[in-house]
């Protein structure tokens, strides 16, 4: 197992927590809460060790795009970075949803 961390500066705060996704072969759970400030905290606990640089580069494009602000954990069990992409954007959705 491998613990990530990664800060992004950001400036779209959210308002309500989301989860999506379960921790299982392939996948992975992603939980999202809000937070004060301008900075986005991502701390990853991943099943496959040595892939931190393509988590960042999947997280740098997913900022650039959606910069939004919040403490995110995320639960990996192996996933490709497409199914990172895929549930990070779903929840976002979940967010937008929310009641």
């Amino acid at each position: 197992m491998e613990k990530l961390q990664f800060e992004y500066t950001t400036s779209q705060p959210i308002e309500k927590a989301a989860h999506i996704g379960v921790v299982g072969s392939g996948d992975l759970e992603i939980i999202l809460e809000p937070i004060q400030g301008n900075k986005t905290e991502v701390n990853i606990l991943t099943g496959s060790d040595g892939f931190g640089e393509i988590w960042q580069n999947v997280l740098t494009r997913f900022f650039n795009r959606y910069p939004i602000t919040a403490k995110i954990t995320i639960h990996d069990f192996g996933a490709t970075p497409g199914v990172v992409s895929l549930r990070l954007t779903q929840a976002l959705e979940v967010l937008d949803h929310a009641e």
